[in-house]
């Protein structure tokens, strides 16, 4: 069995450039499955309190139950202090609200955050987690062993094939961005089990912009990683990039809907900076 996927790129981004991106509009389903996600925010420092401002507002009109966090989650420590001004603050009024955050290790991130109650994580530094239709994956990308492989494999495969699969972590399979770029060594690793067992989406973080990869053995890729830290102009020119951004701090919003994933990239200062609909279909293939 393997699962599809198809951007519907070609109809909808004339109609992003025909009718402007503040026709973008996501469906608000009952029953969807709807999420932030952020990567390398850490700081503490403004740009993040701003950012997680603009997530409460965007709350308001698209009520997400949970935020996926991509590593590099407390820059500098974790001490008491660093969860404090670096984690509860700024996303104070999303936590009160019942908002959940499920945290991937970045490679600043000391693994002991994984016993912290509102990372989600409870002591594992790789785990799985369920919501509506969207199965997913969360790995700990600083130490893909032959353990946490083997583990990565039993769980795509029982996973079975109706729901959709979204692996998160911090090192991107696939980047543009000149500081770190792809993570080729564990592309090797993962990516023959993500096309075996048809995982759809990956989002992961690391390179400090925003970057739509065009897809890779039917798979699409997402870097988030300036929620918080920034590398302004650190895109380089790529065959494999749809959509960058990398001049502002910017987070992801995402609603999957049935077959379909509805995705809203936005700044620091509200613009949207890029849209889109990914269309699923289950298809059987022989073996």
């Amino acid at each position: 069995m393997r699962r599809r996927v198809f951007l519907l790129l070609s109809v909808f981004t004339f109609l992003l450039v025909g009718l402007g991106a503040d026709e973008f509009k996501f469906p608000l389903k009952s029953n969807s499955v709807r999420f932030a996600v952020i990567g390398d925010m850490g700081t503490g420092e403004p740009p993040q309190y701003e950012v997680g401002q603009r997530m409460v507002e965007a709350r308001q009109g698209f009520p997400f139950d949970f935020v996926i966090m991509l590593g590099d989650n407390l820059y500098g420590g974790a001490r008491p202090h660093d969860f404090e001004v670096k984690f509860e603050v700024p996303y104070r009024p999303l936590l009160d609200a019942g908002v959940k955050f499920y945290a991937a290790l970045g490679n600043h991130d000391d693994p002991s955050e994984s016993s912290y109650k509102f990372f989600n994580m409870d002591g594992e530094s790789y785990y799985t987690f369920k919501k509506g239709n969207v199965r997913f994956f969360v790995l700990n990308s600083n130490y893909m062993d032959p353990k946490q492989t083997a583990w990565v494999e039993t769980q795509l495969r029982d996973a079975g094939n109706s729901d959709w699969k979204i692996c998160y972590f911090h090192h991107p399979l696939y980047s543009s961005a000149k500081f770190h770029g792809s993570s080729i060594e564990l592309r090797q690793v993962l990516e023959p089990l993500f096309i075996k067992y048809g995982v759809d989406v990956v989002f992961a973080g690391h390179d400090h912009v925003y970057e739509r990869v065009h897809p890779q053995h039917g798979i699409y890729y997402f870097t988030e990683g300036a929620s918080g830290s920034l590398r302004a102009g650190n895109l380089g020119k790529s065959t494999i990039t749809d959509k960058g951004f990398d001049a502002d701090r910017s987070f992801m919003l995402i609603e999957i809907a049935g077959e379909e994933m509805y995705f809203q990239t936005t700044s620091r200062t509200g613009a949207i900076v890029d849209s889109g609909v990914i269309r699923r279909t289950v298809q059987t293939k022989a073996q």
